[in-house]
């Protein structure tokens, strides 16, 4: 029996939309799912379920599209839209600021923030939610990667993330994983776009311990707070309530190891998770 492809609704969001232009210039060129996916350096599967927005497109691929179908950033422009819309709509307006923010300053005091998250430690964080498919997931990861994408014009936001001595010790996914995360960690802790800091256990409790507060500078010197706590979000563009939030996260940073101690306890914790060579047979 004759394949007949999964019919397409284009106009019913930007991520359908995507997989219909996908479809539409894969066929001007008569091209094959299976030519495609060896060209973009993807699967069969995988472009089939973009092209019918099963799947969001994962952050690589939209660029490997334009290159193959020489379409300029058509298929750049597209994801920037397609990309918003796994995230709840409270969500969305807090997404567009981040992407224009200059200056990103992070708390978390349980996990490795988003921002500075490995593909592996993604996918270990994101299945803790019950009732998600495999999928699912795999969308929410490809989402919460894409925010680590630079600026269009190849810029990159600086961030500086204090991060509780908890999101170290406390092992998400395999040890393995948590090694490459805190590997990863290691080596943003000091670079021109990143700093990072470690709140230590010895610092005792603090405001933000309880959870998660980002801080964003726009381009034209305006900030704005986003506070989240378990199963609550709120992003304040107040100058009063930002100058609160502020205020917290700067008493946090001073009361944070330095940039050398933070590096040395990644470098311990790294340890908990050190890979064992397998000996010769």
């Amino acid at each position: 029996m004759k394949y007949a492809p999964k019919s397409l609704t284009p106009y019913v969001s930007a991520r359908h939309y995507f997989g219909s232009e996908l479809r539409r210039h894969r066929e001007d060129v008569r091209m094959s799912l299976v030519q495609l996916a060896d060209i973009v350096n993807s699967s069969k599967s995988n472009l089939a379920r973009v092209e019918t927005a099963e799947m969001m497109p994962p952050p690589e691929l939209p660029s490997a599209l334009d290159a193959a179908f020489g379409t300029g950033q058509h298929f750049h422009g597209l994801y920037q839209l397609a990309k918003r819309e796994v995230h709840p709509d409270q969500y969305r307006r807090y997404m567009d600021l981040e992407a224009q923010a200059e200056a990103i300053e992070m708390h978390d005091s349980q996990v490795v923030p988003g921002l500075l998250q490995t593909r592996e430690y993604a996918y270990a964080h994101l299945r803790c939610e019950e009732g998600l498919t495999e999928e699912q997931v795999q969308e929410r990861v490809n989402a919460r990667l894409s925010r680590q994408e630079p600026h269009p014009d190849g810029t990159r936001a600086f961030r500086w993330a204090i991060i509780g001595e908890a999101a170290l010790r406390r092992p998400v996914g395999s040890t393995e994983c948590m090694y490459k995360q805190l590997a990863s960690l290691l080596a943003q802790v000091d670079t021109p776009t990143s700093r990072v800091q470690v709140m230590p256990f010895s610092a005792g409790p603090y405001l933000l311990m309880t959870g998660t507060l980002i801080l964003l500078t726009l381009p034209d010197g305006s900030s704005m707070a986003y506070e989240e706590s378990f199963g609550v979000s709120h992003l304040y563009e107040g100058w009063d309530t930002v100058k609160r939030w502020r205020r917290e996260y700067e008493m946090a940073r001073a009361n944070a190891l330095s940039l050398a101690e933070s590096a040395e306890l990644i470098r311990k914790a790294m340890e908990e998770y050190q890979p064992c060579d397998t000996p010769p047979n």
